[in-house]
């Protein structure tokens, strides 16, 4: 069986080495770099407990089953291409400044088993760096990250280890459709031939032509920009949430993120986002005025109409999607990874992945069905 996968971010190279291992012939191409696009603009973080308010929502169900999948992927991954990817089990913070927010963590941590409420006094033992105006915060030990600018490296490595084929620095510009379904995948180079077709190209995806519009998945680009500072002293332990940002600590760097807009594929970056950034961060933990930003960057993430990702198979035979994480790509990675990889070879999911069907937009007996 021949694969061809658009896209060598974490979800298309995830998705191909869990094929690649089960003897697939695979096929990924890559516009540009492997895990150059959201994955290495983004803050490496696994953060189910964080990402998800509703705990019964078809996305914190998924993005649960992915977080309790990466240790294992993690050391996997590992083994297989002989590079760190830095995971790291410090939990998370998530810190409010108003009574509002307090009730809505405690709400939460009602639902998760791992989760505990703190006091104002609890959460800056946790991290002195915290402003004495919080109100207290929810911890969750289990929350994860792992190193985002590594993590496209190893995947890369073990899935050609695994007997992949990596295309770089080429751009799928047409998908070719007959009444059979998808013929090929045209590049400037080439025509690549398939039994079957996953469009993983995130905020890209819908850029490519060719196909129908009832079928070309509506993912949009959604900007984000970051900055990361440099310590004037130590730095906090674990991630923390809290007055509009997250501060990621990494490799003796805090990473500030993120902003949000709907800006096209422009990645500029901007004062205004700097400034917010640092205001933002700084009235969290208000130390941080004393660092300095050493780096600021832009990345896209891709949405979906209705914030929901887009897994799984078309309407046209032979054509699949992996796309529309928006900022949860890397927690998400694992599970989307087995669920195309189960829903391809054995024609079933494995993983619960109905609320995420590619054709509930044009169907609204599917869209019903999984509402």
């Amino acid at each position: 069986m021949k694969i061809v996968i658009v896209g060598a971010g974490i979800a298309g190279l995830s998705i191909g080495w869990r094929l690649a291992q089960s003897g697939v012939e695979v096929t990924v191409i890559e516009r540009a770099q492997p895990g150059g696009g959201a994955t290495l603009a983004s803050a490496g973080m696994i953060a189910a407990t964080a990402e998800n308010g509703d705990e019964t929502s078809a996305e914190a169900k998924f993005g649960r089953a992915s977080a309790a999948l990466w240790p294992a992927f993690a050391a996997e991954i590992e083994e297989a291409s002989g590079r760190k990817i830095g995971l790291r089990t410090e939990g998370a913070l998530l810190v409010a400044q108003t009574a509002q927010e307090m009730a809505q963590l405690a709400a939460r941590a009602k639902s998760i088993a791992s989760a505990k409420t703190l006091s104002p006094a609890e959460a800056r033992a946790l991290e002195p760096l915290l402003n004495d105006n919080i109100l207290g915060a929810l911890f969750d030990p289990n929350e994860t990250q792992v190193d985002n600018r590594a993590i496209g490296r190893a995947l890369a490595t073990a899935f050609v280890r695994a007997g992949g084929s990596l295309q770089t620095n080429e751009t799928v510009v047409r998908i070719e459709v007959a009444k059979v379904g998808v013929i090929a995948a045209i590049s400037p180079f080439r025509h690549y031939h398939a039994d079957a077709y996953i469009l993983a190209a995130g905020a890209w995806t819908a850029r490519i032509n060719g196909l129908p519009p009832e079928i070309l998945p509506p993912v949009v680009p959604m900007k984000g920009e970051m900055i990361s500072l440099e310590p004037r002293g130590p730095l906090p332990g674990r991630m923390v949430w809290g007055n509009e940002v997250y501060l990621v600590p990494r490799n003796n760097r805090l990473f500030v993120g993120a902003t949000l807009s709907d800006s096209g594929f422009d990645t500029s970056l901007t004062d205004e986002a700097e400034a917010w950034l640092r205001e933002r961060a700084i009235g969290l933990m208000p130390a941080l005025a004393d660092w300095q930003v050493d780096e600021h960057w832009a990345g896209l993430r891709p949405g979906s109409p209705d914030d929901l990702p887009i897994i799984g198979a078309t309407a046209l035979e032979g054509l699949f999607v992996a796309s529309g994480q928006f900022r949860n790509g890397i927690l998400y990675a694992p599970a989307m990874a087995e669920a195309l990889r189960s829903l391809i070879l054995e024609r079933r999911s494995g993983i619960d992945i109905a609320a995420f069907d590619p054709r509930r937009f044009t169907d609204p007996s599917i869209a019903k069905q999984d509402a």
